[in-house]
This record gives C-alpha cells, structure tokens and sequence, in this order.
C-alpha cells in the first residue's frame, strides 16, 4: 500500500507540472470536440496526430494522446443525447435512451448523469489501473519468448472472435496485418522482403500511413457518401443538475456499468464498444421495467457511458504492463511510444516510473477537466454540431498529409497513405472491419520477433510452445475460442448478439 501511494505521488509530481497539466487540457478538448462532431473518431484523430508528438516529449505526448481517447467518450455521448447521432461507435446505446429523454425536455438531466457516470467510472478505472499495474508487471517479468508469443496469438484470436460480422473476414483482415508488418527489411539477415523492386519499401511501411490512411483518410471517404439528417433540439438545454431521485435511479445503474466496462476493457479485443453494449443488455435484463429502455430510461444512458469510459482507461493496463495493445486505439499509443523510442511492456515500469505513473495520475487530472468542459460548456458544443461535414473534411484531409510528409519529408508516404486510404474504404464497404488489419501490423514484428527468439532458444524445437505450461495454456485457450467462435450455433448467437 505505501507503495502505491509513493508510486502515486510520484506520477502527481509529473502530471501535474504547467506543461503536461496544458497537454492534458488540449487532449480532453480535443477528445471532446471529436466526440462531439459526428463523423471522426478517436481512432482516425489520433492517427493524424502521430506525427505532431514528434517535437513533444514522450510523457506529455502518452497524456495529450490517452486525453483525446477517453475524452471522446465524453463528447459522443453530447451528440448522442442531442442529435440522437453517435460522435463516437460507443456512444450508439447512449442515443436509444438519451434522445428520448431529451425530446421529453430532460436532456440537462441525461447529459448530467452522462458525465457523473463517466468521471466515477473513469476514476475507479484509473485506481484499478494503479492497483493492478505493479503485480502484472511482475508477472510479466516471468514471460520468455514463447509465452509472450502465445499471448499475442491469443489477443488476435480475441480480436477475431470480438469483431463484427464474418469471423473468415476478421481472420482475413489479421493475416493481411501481419503480412503487411513483413514488408521491409528481415529483422536478422537484412535481405528485403516483399517490396517489389520498390526502393521507399526496403524500411517498411511506417505505422503512420497505415494508421492514417486506413482509419483518417478512409473515415473522411466513408463520411461523404453518407446523408445526416442532424435532428438538433433548438430548445434551450436547462436544468444540467440531476434530482436525488434520477441519481438515486441511475446510481446502481453507473456502478455496475464500471464494473463491466473495467472488466471488459482489458480483454484483448474488447475496449469501449463492446462495452457500452454489454452494459446496457445486462442493466436491461436486471431491470423490473425493462419495457421503459428505449423510452427515455436514466438506467439507459448511465449504465452504457459509465462502461465505455471505464473501458477506455482499463485498456491501458495490458498496454502499459504487458505490451500488448488491447484494442486498436492502443495500437497507435503503441505507435507513438516508439516513435519516441519506448519498448512497450514490463520494462517501462521498472525503467521509466515517471512515465507510466506520470499517465496513470494524468486520467485523474483529465476526468476533473472533462466534468468542467462537458457541462458548463454544453451550449458551445451544440453550436458546433451544425457545422457542416462537408466544410470540415478539406481542412482535415490537407492537415493529414502535412502530418504525413513531415515525418519522413517523403512525397512517397503520401501516395502510400492515399492508396491505404482507397483499400481501407473498400474494406469497409464489403464489410472487412480494419481494426483486426491494424492490431496484426502493431503485433506483427514483436510476434516475429519472440517466435526467432524462442526457436533460438529451443534450438530449433517447436514443441518449446507446448512444452512451456504458461505457453500452452494461452495456445489451448486461443484454440478454444476460435474453435467455439466456428461452431453454427454459437456463430448464430455471436451474429444475433452484434444485430442487437
């Protein structure tokens, strides 16, 4: 315990210095504004800030990135509420009850109880997140090659079994992530591989342009073709301050939202969505009037924003203990933490205390920020959800690709990023999910990498996986689960499950 809490104070001495504390306020904002405008997730925006935290440091970087990721489950549920529109894929539960509510005059209340459960949820995760993160990390210090190895077979077969629609297409999309990581240079002997005769391929493709092109670029294109009527309320919003008797109604409802949202924000593949989701089945099936869901029930729209926020801050600890990113947005923190020349896993740690304290005390900092810009500012965010789309994409589009060139000053990475972007938009359309795709890049080379290494090791046996208890285990499990995910009837429930 005393550790903890030095270990804390530690993180509060970092996070809470003038630079990272501004760092932390423009990733909520920012966090926020993308959450309130429909159309551009955190996934596509932080992907096109990438290359911005070049010139930050590795510390202020982690905070303003993690910032705008939970700071964009806060701003989806605004639109959600207001304009019965999702800012964020998370927040679509939120609009079932939410936009009941505020076409009942309640929408002052159902923001409030939004943004109460989001801060409780996102408070209690950060303390879970600090809880857990000494004893994992030791335990990870037990791993070799061969489980590390097994353990990202097992978060990509999460992934499969987690994602939307085909399961043979989520595999797919795994196999294309892993063979586009293999493109470049051989980790051991330097011969190229896959480039084609293309010189620019001979150091891979930077993470930057898949990243960018396949959710930045491609959720633009999405976005064009797609019509929004944006019901907005035109009636004053008053009344932000719940009764005792909504907070009494949705109080049972917040606390059982964070506890699914924790736990399900650290299965590899789960994350916020899926989340926000689980909440609002299980709140509904405990409920005694489960006929009131849909209709404009409190319990409707605090269980689910208390889920996806508590679920966005967990998915941090298999990032920051294991190395493993959970969840596609975790992949691009993967992304920048080596940008900035951080090995992500147990090393950081015992290496570098100040950054991951430094994160951890930043989520406190940043759900106090997010309560103040969420509700006094609730008038600011309806204006600017009647900006058009089609005046924000150009200033978007022009911003990526000076982000892009600026990081290798290569008009090559730009082309690449373009023809991601058209592969990523035709994904889409014939119902390929590319979050699987990009989890594959990130894992590709530690995958690679911790295969050669425990083959070295072994001398060459491959039953070394199977012969290691830990290894086995994680194998037999990810066997299991795709063994379960293929079998008619329990892919006829999955299917059932994501129509709902």
């Amino acid at each position: 315990m005393f550790d903890l809490v030095s270990n804390l104070w530690l993180g509060f001495s970092v996070a809470a210095t003038p630079t990272n504390i501004m760092l932390a306020l423009i990733g909520a904002l920012v966090g926020t504004l993308i959450g309130v405008l429909p159309g551009i997730g955190s996934l596509a925006t932080i992907a096109m800030l990438l290359p911005i935290t070049f010139g930050l440091p590795p510390v202020g970087a982690l905070i303003m990135l993690a910032g705008i990721y939970y700071g964009a489950q806060y701003g989806g549920s605004t639109t959600s509420i207001l304009v019965n529109i999702p800012g964020e894929s998370s927040s679509v539960v939120t609009c079932l009850d939410g936009h009941q509510m505020a076409k009942q005059g309640r929408a002052g209340p159902a923001l409030a109880i939004s943004a109460i459960g989001s801060f409780f949820a996102g408070c209690c995760a950060t303390v879970l997140v600090a809880a857990l993160g000494a004893p994992l990390t030791a335990a990870a210090l037990l791993f070799g090659p061969a489980e590390y190895f097994s353990l990202m077979c097992l978060g990509l077969i999460f992934a499969v079994v987690l994602a939307r629609g085909s399961i043979l297409k989520a595999l797919t999309m795994i196999l294309a992530g892993l063979l586009t990581s293999m493109i470049g240079s051989d980790l051991e002997t330097g011969a190229e591989r896959m480039t084609w005769g293309v010189p620019e391929l001979s150091d891979g493709i930077g993470f930057v342009v898949v990243g960018m092109g396949m959710f930045g670029f491609g959720e633009i294109l999405r976005n064009l073709e797609m019509k929004m009527s944006r019901d907005i309320l035109d009636t004053k919003i008053s009344g932000l301050m719940p009764t005792l008797k909504d907070l009494k109604d949705s109080a049972g409802a917040i606390g059982r939202g964070t506890i699914v949202g924790s736990c399900l924000g650290i299965l590899p593949g789960g994350g916020a969505i899926i989340a926000s989701f689980a909440a609002y089945t299980f709140e509904k099936r405990i409920s005694k009037h489960p006929e009131q869901f849909g209709r404009g029930s409190i319990q409707g729209v605090a269980a689910p924003e208390s889920a996806n926020n508590a679920a966005a801050q967990t998915s941090f600890i298999p990032l920051l203990t294991l190395g493993i990113p959970p969840n596609p947005v975790m992949a691009l923190m993967v992304g920048a933490m080596t940008i900035h020349g951080i090995v992500p896993g147990p090393q950081v740690m015992t290496k570098q205390p100040e950054l991951f304290w430094g994160m951890i005390a930043s989520m406190w900092i940043g759900n106090a920020m997010l309560i103040v810009i969420n509700l006094p500012m609730v008038g600011v965010w309806v204006r600017l959800l009647r900006v058009p789309y089609r005046h924000l994409f150009p200033m978007i589009t022009i911003f990526c690709c000076i982000g892009i060139y600026s990081v290798n000053n290569a008009p090559f990475d730009v082309f690449l990023t373009a023809i991601y972007a058209i592969v990523g938009y035709w994904l889409a359309k014939h119902d390929f999910e590319p979050a699987p795709m990009i989890l594959g890049f990130v894992l590709g080379p530690l995958m690679e990498e911790n295969l050669r290494r425990a083959m070295l090791i072994a001398r060459g046996d491959a039953t070394v996986f199977l012969t290691r208890p830990i290894s086995a285990t994680l194998l037999a499990i990810s066997a299991i689960m795709l063994t379960l995910a293929i079998l008619p009837q329990i892919r006829g429930k999955r299917e059932e499950v994501f129509t709902e």
